[in-house]
């Protein structure tokens, strides 16, 4: 189905940033925004481009005291012809199915988040960055704003999608990615067996904020989630899905439980990862097993995923105060190939031989 937004352009435009290659994640949003609501018996209607500006809330929103929220994250890149081009939006799409359901919200339809995206895109076509290693980020949210004390599913929700510009999550150190340090937590839990961690919200990342700032005391940039039961198995890196090479098997942790988010880039690296005949299983892989690796040498390499950094990789783990470096402290080969080929064919410099991109018809000058 082919949808038109009307649009109300901005009076008071923003002055765009001034240096490309210092743009930060999240700090340069937009002229515009895109609008759409939801009603019980309606369904989604009233599609609209508008200001971006701050939106109003009653005190009462459901949203403010039950945190019925979901939100999504893309980007949008810039090829060397010109063109923009979105990376596996089909993906985005089918998380938020799941993520609605889980949060009994209603279900966004495919077509109305590729089409609101693709109109905002082109009515802000003139802030996308041009400097290497930058891209538009997209954020998609919903939230219901039924004014009411009930907890129980709203009525009535809110599907807005802002923009910004964007520069690189990580520099590069001699043609290769920078390594972090990571806090292994055995206090807190990002999720359990049952609960969202398969599902893109809010809660998720609220609830893991005094793990992240703990971190910073041993000088982590972030934490290794253990699962939630037996603080034994290895989860997430953060807000990102995680990766551990032992000698020449590549392992992450599988989705069966729920506690883990289906990333994109997450299905990117283990599609890849068969095409080139790298050994990837997911399977549960204890600490303790991580660690053993670790000291005896045949921990090769850890790296996160995800769409900000698309790859990040760990130089070192500290655990209850120890440090334990993973092999020589610099990103490894797999994770460098994979961030050249995934960010090569994000930005059209690296032939899609997998049929992710999804070109849109946009140029900018």
């Amino acid at each position: 189905m082919k949808y038109t937004y009307p649009v109300t352009r901005t009076t008071h435009p923003k002055p765009k940033p001034a240096d490309e290659n210092n743009l930060g994640f999240g700090k340069y949003f937009t002229d515009h925004m895109f609008i759409m609501d939801y009603d019980e018996g309606q369904g989604w209607h009233d599609g609209r481009i508008v200001p971006y500006a701050p939106i109003e809330l009653d005190p009462a929103s459901c949203v403010l005291h039950y945190a019925q929220m979901m939100f999504e994250g893309m980007k949008a890149y810039l090829r060397p012809d010109g063109k923009l081009q979105l990376f596996r939006p089909d993906m985005n799409a089918k998380r938020m199915a799941n993520t609605a359901y889980r949060m009994a919200m209603p279900v966004l339809p495919e077509d109305i988040l590729i089409s609101a995206t693709e109109a905002l895109l082109r009515e802000d076509k003139d802030w996308m960055p041009k400097a290497p290693g930058t891209s538009m980020y997209i954020r998609p949210f919903i939230f219901g704003n039924e004014i009411s004390f009930s907890a129980m599913a709203a009525a009535h929700y809110t599907f807005i999608i802002i923009l910004a510009a964007t520069g690189a999550y990580y520099a590069s150190t001699s043609g290769k990615l920078g390594t972090s340090r990571i806090y292994v937590q055995d206090k807190y839990i990002r999720s359990a067996q049952g609960g969202t961690g398969f599902a893109k919200v809010g809660g998720n990342y609220g609830g893991a904020m005094r793990a992240s700032e703990d971190a910073k005391a041993f000088h982590c940039k972030d934490v290794l989630w253990l699962d939630a039961k037996e603080h034994k198995y290895v989860e997430e890196i953060g807000t990102s899905n995680a990766f551990f090479r032992i000698n020449d098997e590549v392992i992450t942790a599988p989705l069966d439980t729920g506690t883990i988010l289906p990333g994109v880039t997450r299905d990117s690296v283990i599609q890849l990862l068969k095409e080139w005949g790298v050994k990837v299983s997911e399977r549960r892989l204890s600490f303790e097993e991580v660690l053993a690796a670790a000291k005896d040498g045949s921990l090769k390499e850890i790296f996160a995923s995800g769409t900000a950094a698309v790859i990040s990789p760990i130089g070192c783990l500290n655990y209850q105060g120890v440090d334990y470096p993973v092999a020589d402290g610099e990103c490894g080969e797999i994770a460098n190939k994979l961030y050249h080929d995934l960010y090569g064919m994000q930005t059209g410099v690296v032939e899609d031989y997998m049929g992710w991109t999804y070109p849109l018809d946009i140029t900018v000058e």
